[in-house]
């Protein structure tokens, strides 16, 4: 379990969430997520999104190579996987994937927040900092208002169409995943979701499906400009796989990005999970134990005690991954030219048992359609002297971002 002092640090900014609750209010999220995740219909929907947002950030990376500027990639990858998981998640295009790149309060309200949120894991006297507005506490609670403001608006607008929509004898038929939990009911006919659930729910996905996402992009990139080796072999396997793309456009090479083929990159795969166990999007993690246990190295764990585990530390360590642990290396997930998946206890990015994440294969999704457009249709070079920094969070954001002149191929 998630523990007392974890869920209180964090309440603020997740409440109840599926990645903030324990017990039976996260068996309810994992059971009603579990069945939603499995839905081959929200497959397909959030493919058709993550095609259309991939050719967006490709006008906007074509325009770049053009005018010959320097691109910040990460900022462009928050901005793509933002109006994606806002789409299938409530239903809304943000834009700020347009040309003219807007700001966009809710993301940096999100960013700071997250931040903020992220430093209460080694600050023992947070809530001293709360309390007087100190150090990050300071503003955090007007971020927290403004990601209310916005979350409990939309909730309030999506159930006021609803009920119109009931009123009228219409079927609501829309697919986000919003509009679906607003008419989850128990077995007594109560509703499930309140707003203040809604709410939580909304800010617990975008956490999972806008950053994690973002961030595993950026340092794929900043791999693959340091490994050209290993972009020409996906870029093999992307021409084995599709067939020859040199005279389609950015949407026509999409359409080819059927389940099927994105089931049959597995180099391409691999290359995302080496970036994955180099830079995990979240780097450390922990649990509380809820009885006595004896771990498997013999040391005895009482009920109540914090557990953590490092999928950074775990994924460089040569006793694992052998002596090239810190070799970018897409080639160690094969074993006799066969991709070879590996324990979710040894690469723990996505954690392991009741807790492992149900968005894992979205997730891949994304990655894999964006990264193909990104290989097959540019090329990128690091700037010169840009210094790639983490920043401290709830997640391995790059402080500076990643920034690259961009190319066409």
């Amino acid at each position: 379990m998630q523990g007392k002092e974890t869920l209180a640090r964090q309440y603020d900014f997740l409440g109840d969430g599926i990645f903030n609750s324990d017990g039976e209010t996260w068996k309810r999220h994992r059971k009603i997520l579990s069945y939603e995740f499995s839905s081959r219909k929200l497959r397909d929907f959030s493919s058709n999104i993550f095609k259309k947002n991939a050719i967006r950030l490709a006008d906007i990376l074509d325009s770049a190579a053009k005018s010959k500027q320097e691109v910040e990639l990460q900022d462009l990858f928050m901005r793509t996987t933002l109006d994606s998981i806002c789409e299938i998640g409530f239903g809304l295009e943000f834009g700020s994937l347009s040309s003219l790149l807007p700001e966009v309060p809710f993301a940096n309200a999100f960013d700071r927040a997250s931040e903020a949120i992220g430093h209460r894991s080694w600050d023992l006297f947070w809530r001293i900092g709360r309390a007087l507005g100190l150090g990050y506490e300071k503003g955090l609670q007007d971020y927290i208002r403004l990601l209310d403001a916005f979350t409990f608006k939309v909730v309030q607008q999506r159930k006021k169409s609803i009920e119109e929509g009931n009123k009228n004898n219409e079927e609501n038929t829309r697919e986000d995943l919003l509009s679906r939990f607003t008419g989850f009911r128990d077995q007594y006919g109560e509703v499930m979701y309140k707003d203040k659930d809604l709410r939580d729910s909304i800010l617990n996905f975008v956490l999972a499906g806008r950053d994690t996402t973002a961030i595993t992009l950026s340092w794929l990139v900043y791999l693959l400009c340091s490994n050209p080796d290993v972009l020409d072999k996906i870029s093999a396997e992307l021409t084995s796989v599709l067939g020859d793309t040199k005279n389609v456009n950015i949407s026509e090479f999409c359409e080819l990005l059927t389940p099927e083929h994105l089931a049959q990159l597995h180099y391409l795969h691999a290359a995302v999970n080496e970036a994955l166990r180099l830079y995990p999007p979240v780097p450390r993690d922990g649990k509380n134990a809820l009885n006595d246990d004896v771990l498997p190295d013999g040391t005895k764990v009482k009920a109540g005690d914090r557990i953590l585990y490092l999928p950074y530390s775990m994924g460089r360590m040569e006793f694992l991954w052998g002596n090239d642990a810190l070799k970018f290396k897409p080639e160690r997930w094969f074993k006799d030219n066969e991709f070879q998946s590996e324990s979710p206890y040894k690469f723990s990015v996505f954690q392991a048992g009741p807790r492992a994440c149900l968005g894992k294969d979205s997730a891949y999704l994304q990655l894999k359609i964006t990264a193909a457009v990104l290989i097959r249709f540019f090329q990128f070079k690091l700037v010169p002297n840009h210094i790639v920094h983490y920043r401290l969070g709830l997640v391995l954001q790059m402080i500076n971002g990643v920034k690259v002149f961009v190319s066409t191929r």
